[in-house]
């Protein structure tokens, strides 16, 4: 039986505006096939707009339980979108970080955290208006408060927020998501930590 993986997360999870084989966790796996571990495409737990206690909610109602053999985790883009405040943002992730351990079967190494990527560079923040250096600070803030608790918790951080920064014309139609492309830049930066996380044991 193919290795699990369960991937949870908001719009940049569920590939907003790009078919379902460009999806970063579909191509995630496909990579880790490619390299001999035997894992199975992804089920996929997101939807775009989603934050992070929606997030939440919707595991309570999807039900979902132990053991996965991966999980993986990107969330807080639209707490930030809708001005939360960051000390807000990190008991929310933390409490979700804690419930993506437990539905790894409790193996931390075995959970992949991906830091949020900088919407304020792409043409969508330039044509609403939006103040692209406060949209980059108020996003490292967030990112510093996950990898915080990422490290701490002993789960698997990937920062490919310098990747969004660093090809902001790798975007969907909508001029707001990233392409396929770019989540294959993603994929490249996540395949080491999830074939350490493989290896480990």
């Amino acid at each position: 039986m193919p290795l699990t993986y369960l991937a949870l997360g908001d719009s940049y999870t569920i590939g907003e505006g790009v078919p379902a084989e460009g999806r970063w966790p579909v191509q995630l796996a496909a990579a880790l096939r490619g390299a001999g571990t035997p894992l199975g495409d992804p089920v996929i737990l997101a939807t775009t707009g989603w934050t992070t206690d929606e997030l939440s909610a919707a595991m309570d109602e999807a039900g979902h339980v132990p053991p996965w053999d991966l999980v993986s985790l990107l969330i807080g883009v639209n707490n930030q979108y809708r001005g939360r405040d960051v000390d807000d943002y990190r008991g929310e992730f933390r409490r979700l970080l804690e419930r993506a351990i437990v539905l790894a079967a409790g193996r931390a190494d075995r959970v992949l955290v991906l830091s949020i990527p900088d919407w304020g560079v792409t043409p969508f923040a330039r044509e609403s208006g939006r103040d692209s250096a406060r949209i980059a600070a108020e996003l490292d803030a967030y990112n510093a408060t996950a990898r915080e608790e990422t490290l701490r918790l002993g789960a698997r951080w990937v920062d490919i927020t310098p990747i969004s920064r660093q090809h902001p014309a790798l975007l969907a139609d909508d001029g707001l998501h990233p392409s396929a492309a770019q989540y294959m830049l993603w994929t490249e930066a996540a395949l080491p930590a999830a074939q350490q996380a493989f290896g480990a044991r």
